[in-house]
């Protein structure tokens, strides 16, 4: 059981009741769950942490649910793997990956979200959930409701990935294309929730639903021994996620779980969409106005709703902000693959191309523990890898075809894998 006492408000601090509602009715500013820490240090220690079962519920009380959760079981503690191999062709000695791409139940880390955010739509006795999203937030409700028994009504932009397509309507949800990008679907799920009085999780549940990232902040200190890794490189989009994995390491610094040393989080988009990236390059005081284009539909969002705040954290944890353009994001998509064995959609070949940069540039020169947040798995999106089919060669099925073939490749042999 959490131990969540209510909402406050980020910009002005007024308080407000657990209820679902999209932003603070004084000043529209974002809602964050505050939470009884005096009460949550009783319970959560290292130990009792240890005993649970291996999902993202170990971590429930510093999740908002006032009762036992009712979605998600199973979901969360995604591998955090040594990446040697990758790490040398990016120059970064000591690199490791955040594997979100093999989360229960749709393979992205979306699935901690739509976790909380439902069971919380449950205790608030909702029966109709949905979301806007550019996919993956769309697998994880359609998913999610399925599993609870709710209805699903998932809005989305008509051109999104047919994996992506496919993978929220085969839950029996209601999937609504919407002509145009993300902002404008944003803007309609807004108008929805409010109408119908839905719960619309990136909406009137988007107190409750973020809070489902900072398990990844959390997983990360409990795998890394408890100890906190020196950076993080976070794809972002609506930039919650990297907000989030700060907080989480506050908490735990707080609460004494682990020791209260620098870290510093790095954020990653999209050339073709990266208002963030300029906000902090360009050291604006807000973000600049962009119309998304870009093969990274999941990062393809040009007015973010916690970008500001990004930007901020970025700031003070001493973080940099970086992006990398499609062709970069092909190539690490590919890379990562060839080096680690990993397939992670276009967000993991951004978070990729933005932390080779980084190191070009000497951000990771420390020697600290660099971990790259890998938030979707490949198969999502493979239309930005399948111009032509990736065959190296086409036979008839004949072993002296095959014989010609594997000779005509010289004395060393096929490449170890096809050019995809």
């Amino acid at each position: 059981m959490g131990h969540i006492t209510g909402l406050k408000c980020k910009e002005c601090g007024k308080t407000w009741p657990k209820e679902p509602t999209a932003a603070c009715a004084e000043c529209w500013g974002p809602l964050e769950a505050v939470y009884d820490l005096d009460a949550v240090r009783r319970t959560f220690t290292r130990d009792a942490i240890a005993g649970r079962a291996r999902d993202l519920w170990r971590y429930a009380e510093l999740l908002p649910l006032d009762g036992e959760p009712t979605v998600g079981r199973g979901t969360g503690f995604t591998p955090l793997l040594a990446a040697p191999r990758l790490g040398a062709a990016l120059g970064i000695r000591d690199l490791w990956v955040k594997y979100d791409a093999a989360c229960h139940p749709t393979l992205s880390f979306k699935d901690r979200l739509v976790a909380v955010a439902l069971s919380k739509a449950k205790e608030f006795g909702l029966d109709t959930v949905g979301c806007a999203s550019t996919g993956n937030l769309a697998n994880a409700v359609a998913a999610g409701a399925a599993a609870a028994g709710l209805r699903a009504v998932v809005l989305v932009p008509v051109d999104l990935e047919a994996a992506k397509l496919t993978a929220t309507a085969v839950y029996g949800a209601t999937l609504i294309g919407v002509r145009g990008n993300y902002d404008r679907v944003n803007r309609l799920c807004t108008e929805i929730a409010d109408r119908f009085g839905w719960g619309l999780v990136n909406v009137n549940l988007r107190a409750y639903y973020s809070e489902g990232s900072k398990t990844v902040g959390f997983e990360l200190a409990e795998q890394g021994g408890w100890q906190l890794p020196r950076h993080v490189v976070c794809p972002m989009a609506g930039a919650s996620l990297i907000n989030k994995v700060d907080r989480a390491f506050q908490q735990l610094t707080e609460l004494g779980l682990v020791e209260g040393r620098p870290y510093s989080l790095h954020g990653a988009q999209a050339t073709g969409c990266a208002p963030v990236v300029r906000a902090w390059k360009e050291n604006l005081d807000r973000l600049p106005l962009v119309t998304p284009s870009t093969i990274v539909r999941s990062l393809a969002i040009g007015d973010p709703a916690d970008g500001l705040t990004a930007v901020a954290t970025i700031k003070r944890t001493g973080g940099r902000a970086e992006d990398a353009t499609d062709p970069e994001v092909l190539e690490c998509m590919r890379l990562l693959a060839r080096t680690e064995g990993l397939f992670a959609e276009t967000a993991g070949g951004t978070v990729v191309a933005a932390a080779r940069r980084l190191a070009k540039a000497g951000t990771f020169d420390d020697g600290g523990r660099v971990v790259l947040l890998l938030t979707g798995h490949g198969l999502k999106t493979v239309e930005a890898l399948s111009e032509k089919p990736p065959f190296s060669t086409v036979i008839d099925g004949r072993l002296e075809e095959f014989e010609d073939f594997w000779a005509a490749r010289g004395p060393e042999g096929a490449p170890a894998h096809a050019q995809v």
